[in-house]
């Protein structure tokens, strides 16, 4: 009898195969998974072996048109195209290279000032219930810790400029009191680096430190598994993931089912949680500006050159390969028309009909 072959990966396994296997991260992962999958589906769910150049161009389109998806959603949908048709199906197509690439807008970041990052800081302290609060619990999975651990994310962010998926991976291993240091594990890019540890923090991240550890110690003595562990280093060192030094920084609450193993632990802050209380802090400080937690990379940076820092200092400390990418801070650093006085303002009263 014949052996039956293995039944064929499904494209999305496929997919998932070859990002895993080239180590790219897990929200390209995730990025790449769902243009894929929405390539698919606005094509009658057809397999892309089947498709073109012009089914391409014309979901490229659609996006571009249709959905007006900004130049660099558009920009990552082709970058998931291109890995789909040469990495997972391996088709070496001359038209490929014909596909036209959407042309970068480069903005200017949104940048908060000291007064505004001030009434942004109250707001996210007004959030936190009082530990004595009837109805509240002030253990270290209760809503008075959660609330105390965005305050203080927030400013370790704006003190560090850190991005916020660094800030929230932070293990305990990470800080260094002694050295007043934050060392930032797998940045963007898969690097690190070592940023400075705000003398202002240092008592409240202690205070983080003390209710992270309370969690620990109940999932010890309750035998949850470890936390999670990058790459192999669970299997080369078993214990690790239950060592207090790889635990959290900013531990969740409650543990949870990892999606990828399927295993019950503890995993850090969930990003979204952040980002709406970060949002309803905003609102609450009566900020008129799209902020976000980015921004506080972005005024770290700014303000770190309005004090007289060398911008290649402020390179190292954002983890930018090109110092090209820091340079557009410096355009946040001028008045509005590169710091030019408007003649409006020579007029003087006159401009108002009043006397010069």
């Amino acid at each position: 009898m014949a052996t039956p072959h293995p039944p064929q990966p499904r494209l999305l396994d496929q997919l998932r195969q070859q990002i895993r296997a080239l180590h790219y991260s897990r929200r390209t992962e995730q990025a790449y998974e769902y243009w894929v999958r929405s390539f698919v589906r606005y094509h009658g769910l057809r397999h892309p072996a089947e498709l073109g150049h012009a089914d391409v161009e014309a979901y490229l389109g659609w996006l571009a048109g249709e959905r007006q998806a900004a130049p660099s959603t558009h920009k990552q949908a082709l970058s998931a195209l291109l890995f789909l048709y040469q990495k997972v199906l391996r088709l070496n197509l001359p038209w490929i290279t014909e596909i036209g690439r959407p042309r970068t807008v480069r903005r200017l970041p949104v940048v908060l000032g000291g007064e505004e990052l001030a009434r942004l800081f109250a707001a996210l302290d007004a959030a936190c219930p009082p530990p004595g609060d009837a109805g509240a619990d002030a253990g270290p999975a209760g809503p008075h810790a959660l609330h105390a651990a965005h305050a203080l994310l927030a400013r370790l962010l704006y003190g560090t400029g850190m991005r916020l998926l660094e800030g929230l991976r932070l293990r305990v291993k990470d800080i260094d009191f002694e050295r007043r240091a934050v060392v930032v594990r797998h940045g963007k890019g898969g690097k690190d680096r070592v940023v400075m540890l705000p003398a202002a923090l240092e008592q409240p991240l202690r205070e983080q430190l003390a209710r992270s550890h309370a969690l620990w110690a109940a999932d010890r003595a309750q035998g949850i598994a470890g936390v999670e562990l990058p790459y192999a280093l669970e299997r080369k060192v078993p214990r690790a993931a239950l060592s207090w030094a790889w635990h959290w920084v900013f531990p969740q609450g409650a543990c949870s089912t990892d999606p990828r193993s399927g295993t019950w632990r503890r995993h850090h802050l969930f990003e979204g949680t952040f980002q709406r209380s970060f949002k309803q802090a905003v609102e609450r400080a009566g900020i008129a500006k799209p902020a976000s937690p980015h921004t506080l990379r972005h005024s770290f940076a700014t303000h770190l050159l309005q004090g007289g820092c060398d911008i290649r200092t402020v390179q190292e400390l954002l983890g930018h390969v090109d110092v090209s990418t820091t340079m557009i801070y410096t355009h946040v650093l001028r008045l509005g028309g590169g710091g030019v006085r408007s003649p409006l303002d020579a007029l003087g009263g006159s401009a108002w009909g009043g006397a010069a």
